[in-house]
């Protein structure tokens, strides 16, 4: 038998929980990111014209809206492990997909296959690791799920950058079978959600996964917080739009649209275009992005470190801020220096202090926040519903862009995008609840209590 001291500490295995579900996380951003470099080639191959190019990037996000849509109900339904280990297989069979491609149609058609693997991954993996973490740690467990998609973003760029000398896209794309496969196994040898077991009824289990991830706590008293929640009151999906839950579908929905309105993901997909616009040359522009995703990765563990100290609030309205001053001074010195190298100088500082920004708040706490103040009993649903939002908004965003560049000119875009900025620091302001420390149960209790 293992003594006290050879038995792993809590926190250690409960981080290894994480890091292995985050690997979902890692493909999200692979294949999300992949886009940016591989489309410079794909284009000339198929003859891309701009409306065709949105298909192909915005195919993902149709997926993806299906798959964060469908996913939450199965994993209410079956349990979050497994409907992640069902995601996993969807991303490698679009990996495959969209790496044998012969046509522009059917790229589109692989990468909308990807996409119903990254939504499901999306609203799965926040939930999951939400659910398992002790409520100390659960922020900063959570945003390893966007470490790893920083993480993957990283790999896509230096990835693309590694095969645009041979201007092989493909390798690009089936790099993404390997980590598919770590998901699909590594989950299988993972536990179920104490929660959803108790949900279930499946109470001797929930017992063993609670002492396996925080020997700390009593399981029974933590069953029981569980179970007495549960007995407040079942949800039904018709009444997720009900007076008690309103707030937090506001706040959960809310986030969502406004963060993609932003213009976030926009940097991602179009980072190597944005820099090509403002004088960098094709190499130079691809090189430049995998500069982006390294600042993406380190900002987002400095967003890690602080989610738990200062809280999901403070640290949102803060970033959005700093988000909203790099996207005006951007846009301005555009406005004012055209196309000059110092509009380049400019246009360059603030796309880094703009990626920083969001990399330390929005993108930390924009998975974390849904996954805190949702109920259990539809928690998985109403996850679905929120990144069915998330997903939508981003597909509008990216299928636009290239057609706002064109009407509204690179400096117009911005200014556009600064100005939701700002209405997302007021949203914020008032409308988002801290959730920092405090367990999903209390969570719960304190908005049922708003309506009481």
């Amino acid at each position: 038998m293992a003594t006290e001291r050879e038995r792993p500490r809590p926190g250690s295995v409960v981080y290894g929980i994480a890091t292995v579900a985050a690997v979902g996380g890692l493909l999200f951003g692979y294949d999300t990111g992949v886009i940016s470099g591989a489309l410079l080639f794909i284009t000339d191959e198929f003859g891309l014209t701009p409306l065709s190019s949105g298909l192909v990037v915005s195919a993902i996000l149709v997926g993806a809206m299906l798959g964060a849509l469908g996913s939450g109900p199965l994993a209410d339904r079956y349990g979050r492990r497994v409907a992640i280990i069902g995601a996993a297989v969807v991303f490698a069979v679009g990996a495959v997909l969209a790496g044998t491609a012969t046509s522009a149609e059917m790229l589109v058609l692989a990468r909308g296959v990807l996409g119903l693997a990254i939504g499901s991954a999306s609203a799965l993996v926040p939930v999951f690791i939400s659910e398992v973490s002790p409520a100390h740690l659960r922020g900063r467990l959570v945003a390893v799920n966007q470490l790893m998609i920083t993480i993957g973003i990283v790999v896509a760029y230096a990835v693309d950058y590694a095969f645009a000398a041979n201007r092989d896209w493909r390798a690009m794309f089936l790099v993404a079978v390997v980590p598919s496969v770590l998901l699909g196994v590594g989950m299988y040898f993972l536990p179920e959600t104490p929660r959803w077991l108790v949900s279930k009824g499946r109470l001797d289990q929930a017992r063993a996964v609670l002492g396996l991830v925080d020997r700390t706590a009593d399981a029974e008293q933590e069953i029981e917080r569980i179970r007495a929640v549960r007995a407040e009151g079942r949800v039904r999906l018709r009444e997720l739009a009900g007076r008690w839950l309103r707030p937090a579908l506001i706040a959960g929905i809310g986030l969502q649209i406004l963060g993609q309105a932003t213009g976030v993901n926009t940097v991602i997909y179009y980072a190597p275009t944005i820099f090509s616009n403002v004088g960098l040359g094709t190499s130079a522009a691809i090189l430049a992005t995998v500069g982006i995703g390294l600042v993406n990765l380190l900002m987002t563990v400095v967003g890690m470190a602080l989610v738990d100290r200062v809280g999901r609030r403070p640290l949102l309205l803060v970033g959005v801020a700093v988000m909203a001053v790099a996207l005006i001074v951007m846009a301005g010195s555009i406005t004012l220096l055209g196309s000059s190298g110092a509009a380049t100088t400019i246009s360059l500082v603030c796309v880094v202090v703009y990626i920083a920004a969001v990399a330390a708040s929005l993108d930390v706490v924009v998975f974390i926040i849904p996954a805190e103040i949702y109920p259990l009993q539809v928690r998985g649903t109403a996850m679905s519903a929120t990144l069915f939002a998330n997903w939508g908004m981003n597909f509008l965003v990216s299928l636009t862009f290239l057609t706002l560049l064109t009407s509204l000119g690179t400096a117009g875009t911005f200014w556009l995008y600064a100005g939701l900025c700002v209405v997302m620091v007021i949203f914020t302001a008032t409308l988002i609840p801290e959730t920092r420390g405090r367990s999903l149960e209390q969570i719960e209790l304190d908005l049922r209590g708003r309506v009481d």
